[in-house]
C-alpha cells in the first residue's frame, strides 16, 4: 500500500510536468506558425497548403503554394510544412482557359434544337443565330456575358478568350464608341473576376472571293483600322489590369481578304509581338470544299501559306485537317482550339486529335456557343469523340501519366494559357495563381486519390465538384458560391426576355 501511494504521487507530479511541457511545446509551435505567417504577410506574400495538388509532373502530396502581392506564384514545394499557411479544403488543380467564346450565344442554348423543313447543319443553325443577334444591344451583351463568366468560374474556368464580332448596331452603323459592344464584355469580365483576352473580330466578306456581306451580316462589318482602334480602346479602358489582354480575331478565310489578313498580322506584330490572334478554320466540310473551289487549296493549307503561323495563333476548330495540314499545324507551335460540345451540337465532325498529338501538336478547349459551360465536360467529349472514331478506350495519354483525365486537364490548361497569352496553366513558380480547389465531400470524389481525382472530375459527369476558384491570387468562388451569381442571373433573365426566343 505505501508503494502504491508513492507511485500515484509520482504520476501526479511528473504527469503534471509532462502536460506542462507539452503545453509549452504547443505554444512554441503556435508562435512559430504565427511568426511564419507574419513574415509572409509582412512581405506581401500569402501561403496556402493542400494535401494534394496537380503539378506539371502529376499529383503531389503536402504542397505549399506561396503567392506574391501581384497574384503570381512565388514558390511551390511538395512534402512541405503547413506552418504559417492557410489550409485549402480539397485537391487543387491549375485553372482552365476557355479559348473560344461567343458570349452572346449563351442565351441561344437550346433554342435551335427543332428540326426545320430541310436537314439541319451548321448553316441552318447560323440562320437562327442571325435572327437572334438582330436585337442584341450592349446592355444585353453585358448581362449575358456576366452571367456566363460567373458560370464559367464556378466550373473551374479562370480565363476566357472572347472572340467578338458583333460590332455595329442593328442597322449596321457603328456605335458612337465603335468598341462599345467589346467593352461590354470587358465590364462583364471585370465584374465577374475572370481573366479575359479580348479579340475584336475582323469581318469583311460573306464568303470566299470577296462576296459582299449580306444585310444580316452588317452588324459584323469591320476593317483592319477598326480592329486596331478597338484593341487600343481596350488598353485605354484597363491600364495596368493584369486580368486583361487584347489581341485580334480575323473571323475566317471566308470573311477576311488575304491581304488584309497579312496587314492585321503585321500590325499586331509591330505593336505587341506576343498579342494572341485567333481564327476559325476548317470547321465544316462545306467550308473546305468552297475554299478548294475558289483557291485550289484547303483552308488550313492556304492560311499556313498566307501568314507566318506561330505560337501566338489559336486555330479554332481545325476539325477537317488532312495529314499534311495536321503535321504542319503541329510544327507551327500554334494551339488548336477544339470546342467539342459545340462541334457535336452543330454536327461539325471530329478532329484528328490523336494524329495531331502524335505530331507534337498543342491543343486547348473552348465553349464557343456555350451549350456547355463546364471544362470537364468539354474534355470528356474530346476523349469520347476519339473513342467513337477509333473504337478504342483511354486514348489521350500524357508523357508522365496514363490517366486520361490527368493528361487531358494538364495539356488543355497549358495550351489554353498559351492561346490566351498568359503565364498560367500550371501550378508553378512565375505562373499566375489561378487555382481550382475541388470539394472533397462530393460523392464522386469520395475516397479518390491522385489520378483517380482528375479522372473522376472529367469522367464521372458529376456537377458542383468545384469548391473554390482563385484568379490571379484572388478568390472569386468560395464554397461553390460566386458573390455575383444571384444578381447576374436576374440581369440575364431580364435580357433574354427582350430577345428573340
Amino acid at each position: 500500500a505505501p508503494a502504491a501511494g508513492r507511485q500515484r504521487q509520482f504520476i501526479r507530479c511528473h504527469g503534471g510536468q509532462r502536460r506542462q511541457h507539452e503545453q509549452q511545446e504547443e505554444e512554441v509551435r503556435g508562435c512559430s506558425h504565427r511568426l511564419a505567417r507574419f513574415r509572409l504577410y509582412d512581405s506581401g506574400m500569402k501561403a496556402w497548403f493542400c494535401d494534394q495538388a496537380l503539378l506539371a509532373e502529376g499529383w503531389v502530396r503536402d504542397v505549399r503554394i506561396e503567392v506574391d502581392e501581384r497574384g503570381d506564384i512565388a514558390s511551390v514545394a511538395a512534402l512541405a510544412s503547413p506552418a504559417g499557411a492557410e489550409r485549402l479544403a480539397g485537391p487543387v488543380l491549375p485553372g482552365m482557359a476557355n479559348v473560344h467564346s461567343h458570349a452572346f450565344q449563351r442565351a441561344m442554348a437550346g433554342l435551335a434544337e427543332v428540326r426545320g423543313d430541310s436537314e439541319d447543319d451548321f448553316w441552318t443553325w447560323r440562320e437562327a443565330m442571325y435572327r437572334f443577334v438582330s436585337r442584341l444591344e450592349p446592355q444585353d451583351a453585358q448581362a449575358i456575358a456576366t452571367h456566363l463568366y460567373v458560370e464559367m468560374l464556378r466550373h473551374g474556368y479562370t480565363g476566357v478568350a472572347e472572340f467578338h464580332y458583333v460590332h455595329n448596331d442593328a442597322s449596321g452603323a457603328p456605335y458612337a464608341e465603335p468598341a462599345q459592344m467589346l467593352l461590354s464584355h470587358l465590364a462583364a469580365a471585370s465584374a465577374a473576376g475572370i481573366a479575359i483576352t479580348l479579340l475584336p473580330g475582323l469581318y469583311q466578306w460573306s464568303n470566299f472571293g470577296r462576296r459582299a456581306l449580306e444585310p444580316r451580316q452588317k452588324r459584323f462589318r469591320s476593317d483592319v483600322a477598326t480592329v486596331l482602334s478597338m484593341i487600343d480602346a481596350v488598353r485605354r479602358a484597363s491600364p495596368g489590369d493584369r486580368n486583361v489582354r487584347a489581341g485580334a480575331a480575323p473571323h475566317s478565310l471566308r470573311a477576311v481578304d488575304l491581304p488584309e489578313l497579312q496587314e492585321l498580322d503585321a500590325a499586331l506584330r509591330a505593336e505587341d509581338p506576343s498579342a494572341p490572334i485567333h481564327i476559325h478554320v476548317a470547321e465544316q466540310t462545306r467550308e473546305v470544299d468552297e475554299c478548294l473551289a475558289w483557291s485550289g487549296k484547303r483552308p488550313l493549307e492556304l492560311l499556313l501559306e498566307t501568314v507566318p503561323i506561330d505560337a501566338r495563333w489559336c486555330i479554332v476548330h481545325a476539325t477537317h485537317m488532312n495529314a499534311a495540314e495536321t503535321r504542319a499545324l503541329a510544327e507551327s507551335n500554334a494551339v488548336a482550339g477544339f470546342c467539342p460540345s459545340t462541334e457535336a451540337n452543330l454536327g461539325d465532325g471530329i478532329p484528328p486529335l490523336l494524329e495531331y498529338r502524335a505530331a507534337g501538336g498543342r491543343y486547348a478547349i473552348g465553349g464557343d456557343s456555350h451549350v456547355s459551360r463546364n471544362p470537364a465536360e468539354e474534355l470528356r467529349l474530346l476523349e469520347y469523340g476519339q473513342r467513337l472514331s477509333h473504337r478504342r478506350r483511354n486514348l489521350v495519354l500524357g508523357s508522365t501519366t496514363k490517366a486520361v483525365g490527368t493528361a487531358l486537364w494538364l495539356a488543355a490548361a497549358r495550351g489554353g494559357a498559351q492561346a490566351l497569352g498568359r503565364a498560367s496553366g500550371a501550378i508553378a513558380a512565375n505562373c499566375r495563381a489561378d487555382l481550382v480547389v475541388l470539394d472533397p465531400a462530393h460523392p464522386d470524389l469520395a475516397g479518390r486519390d491522385a489520378d483517380a481525382i482528375s479522372n473522376a472530375l472529367v469522367f464521372s459527369g458529376g456537377d458542383r465538384m468545384v469548391r473554390d476558384v482563385m484568379v490571379g491570387g484572388k478568390w472569386q468562388v468560395r464554397e461553390g458560391h460566386h458573390p455575383l451569381q444571384a444578381r447576374a442571373a436576374d440581369d440575364y433573365l431580364r435580357a433574354i426576355k427582350r430577345l428573340p426566343g
